[in-house]
């Protein structure tokens, strides 16, 4: 047979190839031939014919019948051959296959071979994937190496140690005695690997604690010599001596090694829960990195004090004013990252000035940043709002600078806040109407202008406006608007519904426009849309045959209350209150009143009366709409009128507090780790109300460390009967990848008896293309979250 072509002619033969199927062409007769070869026994040439298996497994081609092969080089005395021999061993076979025991003699022998490099290989090739049989075969010559008196050897056992007892815990006794001596070593590289395999022992083995304990103080004097020491050129990095083996050092930051050792600095002071001041200097470390031109070291920064915020708010606080000038980073990346603690630094002291510095950045952020950016300001504006006007007017700003990136589920929580502010009306609908002179093609904007419109159009027009000098409206004016509104194309079909309610309810309001307001309904009740086809018969008819019943069925809507009592349940959809249980069939209701006993029996108990679990966000498939938390009836004796009474919530009068009567102030509760499996984690943090001392505020952040991003993301909670819980609608249902962004959303915990808080959580959401649902308990609330 020709001689087979090299490896890198391979190699170049490959790239070469302009598409995948010409690429398999050349992989499937390059294999081939080296069958052939193997068929042949052809010693000559093996070696390089299982290099080239090697390269094609390495880009996902099958290569297990080189297998064989790997033995024959690693028994060949060659060192040439022995190096590809394990090489491929440790790529190609793993302890799941019987044909890997063929190694272990192989593997003692040279074990003790004469050669140091033979060694080093066969050292490595039994850390990588030595079995548990082979490792209890093969402990005794690796504890000897351990003693051996070349460091290059004690380094290589002792990283080969790591992996017996990781395979085989009861053989760590054996290695005790060596390893102790190992941290007496010179050599760095034999300490650094004996550090590791002291950790793994005491992983392993607790009773080792006090075995090592006694030799803390020599650990300690040589990372006192590392730091003292001159400069060594076998050990520098950058001018640092061997980063690789320091906790902690007063390092400086104008080098990247001496920023990763003050990074780990940091880490340690957050592992071990360290007191105050500790941690206040690791805070202070990561404001410093929050200045250096290096963005991967700001965004190291953010990240970590992102996790340190909900522990030591205070110590991030006063590095609030460079994380804001971190908004204006270059680096997408960073500015999420400094968004999403910007949010967390907000509370009711710099509310004020947070809310201007986020909706400057709203203002000229690029519009990925636009939604959340939109979600975030109104969650923090509704908890930490001065006043109500104050909040309007956040609101406001928020709708007329980013309106085309407000989701669809704000719109009727900003129409329930309008609502209940009685002495804003008329300033309300007054800026909103000059809004939409400006710009009709904000749709969330135009939806809650002219909502307004529609209910408090009188007042539009009465002119009653402190304050300001207000605009001068006419009746013809205002109905312009509305069907401008109607006509344009950039309206969409809720927005026309929108408009279109909004112009019958003026026909009670505008005196002499019933005319032009009979005529503009009519046109739509030939419309090719159904539902506005509907809406516009029905206005149609109250003009004629039911025109005596037109002003009362008309007039404005009463307030709209977040809770009320004893009513039927009702889930809180998107925001906007959906009642549950009055028009399904009975046989569907009782099957939901079954799945819902069953969550309660899971937190022990029975009794679904007074425990209400409420929903998040319903999911898109219909069927699910009254799922495992849903479709609960009170009691027997209310049963009956559920279908009947007022939409009212779960918890009775209780809204978020403002800092003028009720404000919310952080008591030192804890944050807690919810969920956190499969790259999906859930943190709680906790505020309490001053003025209510039974009311718990938990604000639950969603963050994602896969990948892909997970997506349709909706949470659904129960709690026992003894507490009161609402959700509020969450910051969206996309939580971003690689963490780089967060879904917040908050809940309102009422619990009146003291009890231990317990909760049960329900997580739905789609991953790869998949749908995903789990259950998880949260049982370890910290104390003061009911004390």
């Amino acid at each position: 047979m020709p001689a087979p072509v090299r490896l890198r002619e391979l190699i170049r033969t490959i790239r070469a190839a302009r598409t995948q199927a010409e690429e398999r062409d050349v992989i499937q007769k390059e294999c081939a031939l080296i069958r052939s070869s193997f068929r042949e026994e052809d010693n000559t040439y093996r070696c390089r014919n299982v290099a080239k298996l090697i390269y094609m497994h390495m880009l996902g081609y099958p290569a297990h019948f080189g297998q064989l092969e790997c033995l024959k080089l690693i028994a060949s005395q060659r060192f040439t051959d022995k190096r590809i021999g394990y090489l491929g061993a440790m790529l190609l076979l793993d302890e799941r296959q019987d044909v890997h025991l063929l190694m272990t003699n192989c593997l003692k022998n040279d074990l003790s071979h004469s050669t140091q490099f033979v060694q080093g290989l066969s050292l490595c090739t039994l850390g990588c994937m030595g079995s548990s049989d082979m490792c209890r075969d093969l402990a005794g010559e690796v504890e000897k190496l351990l003693k051996n008196s070349n460091s290059y050897i004690r380094k290589k056992a002792a990283l080969a140690a790591v992996h017996v007892i990781r395979k085989v815990p009861e053989l760590l006794e054996m290695f005790l005695p060596a390893t102790k001596n190992l941290l007496n070593d010179k050599n760095h590289g034999v300490l650094h690997a004996a550090v590791v395999l002291v950790i793994e022992m005491c992983k392993h083995s607790p009773d080792t604690h006090a075995y090592f304990r006694k030799v803390v103080p020599q650990l300690v004097k040589s990372l006192k010599n590392l730091i003292m020491s001159g400069y060594s050129p076998e050990h520098d990095v950058s001018g640092i001596s061997d980063p690789f083996l320091q906790v902690a050092t007063n390092t400086e930051t104008s080098k990247n090694v001496g920023n990763a050792i003050l990074y780990e600095t940091v880490l340690t002071v957050m592992d071990i829960k360290s007191e105050s001041g500790l941690r206040v200097l690791a805070v202070n470390i990561l404001g410093r990195f929050l200045l250096n031109n290096d963005k991967n070291i700001r965004y190291v920064a953010l990240t970590s004090l992102l996790k340190m915020v909900q522990t030591d708010h205070n110590a991030v606080q006063r590095h609030r004013s460079t994380i804001v000038d971190c908004l204006t980073d270059l680096d997408v990346s960073i500015k999420r990252r400094a968004m999403d603690l910007c949010f967390a630094l907000v509370n009711g002291s710099n509310v004020r000035g947070m809310m201007k510095e986020l909706l400057y950045f709203l203002d000229h952020c690029d519009p990925e940043f636009k939604a959340d950016c939109a979600s975030g300001i109104f969650l923090a504006a509704e908890k930490y709002a001065p006043n109500k006007r104050w909040h309007i007017d956040t609101i406001m700003r928020v709708l007329t600078t980013a309106g085309s990136y407000v989701r669809d589920d704000s719109v009727p929580l900003l129409i329930q806040l309008i609502s209940n502010a009685n002495s804003l009306h008329a300033y309300i609908v007054q800026k909103l109407y000059q809004a939409l002179r400006v710009d009709i093609s904000q749709q969330p904007l135009v939806q809650v202008a002219v909502w307004c419109i529609g209910e408090y159009g009188d007042l539009l027009l009465s002119g009653e406006f402190e304050e300001e000098m207000p605009v001068q409206v006419t009746e013809d004016e205002v109905l312009d608007v509305l069907e401008k509104i109607l006509h344009s194309s950039l309206s969409a079909l809720t927005t026309r519904e929108y408009a279109l309610t909004a112009i019958m309810k003026l026909s009670t309001r505008l005196q002499s426009s019933t005319n032009r307001i009979r005529k503009a309904v009519s046109i739509y009740g030939s419309s090719l849309d159904v539902e506005l086809q509907q809406r516009a018969v029905e206005y149609s008819a109250l003009f004629m045959r039911f025109d005596h019943m037109r002003p009362a069925l008309l007039e404005r809507m009463p307030l709209i209350q977040k809770s009320a009592a004893n009513g039927p349940v009702h889930a809180v959809v998107n925001g906007e209150e959906k009642e549950e249980g009055g028009s399904l069939p009975a046989q569907e209701q009782l099957s939901q009143q079954a799945q819902v006993n069953n969550l309660l029996d899971l937190l022990g108990d029975s009794n679904p009366t007074a425990s209400v679990p409420q929903e998040s966000k319903v999911p898109q498939t219909g069927g699910e709409l009254l799922d495992l938390l849903d479709g609960l009836n009170l009691s027997d004796s209310q049963s009956s009128g559920l279908s009947g009474g007022q939409p009212q919530l779960v918890l009775d009068g209780i809204s978020p507090p403002s800092p003028q009567n009720t404000s919310t102030l952080k008591q030192g509760i804890p944050s807690i780790i919810a969920y956190d499996q499969n790259g999906l984690k859930i943190e709680f943090s906790f505020e309490r109300s001053k003025a209510n001392p039974n009311m718990l505020f938990i604000t639950l952040r969603a963050s994602n460390f896969t990948e892909l991003d997970m997506s349709n993301f909706v949470l659904q909670a129960a709690v026992p009967k003894s507490f009161q819980l609402q959700l509020m609608s969450p910051s969206g249902s996309i939580i971003p990848a690689r963490n780089s962004g967060a879904v917040t959303q908050l809940m309102r915990v009422l619990n009146s008896q003291k009890h231990p808080l317990r909760m049960r959580l329900k997580l739905m959401y789609s991953h790869r293309e998949a749908p995903i649902e789990v259950m998880a308990d949260v049982n370890e609330f910290p104390p003061q979250a009911w004390e």
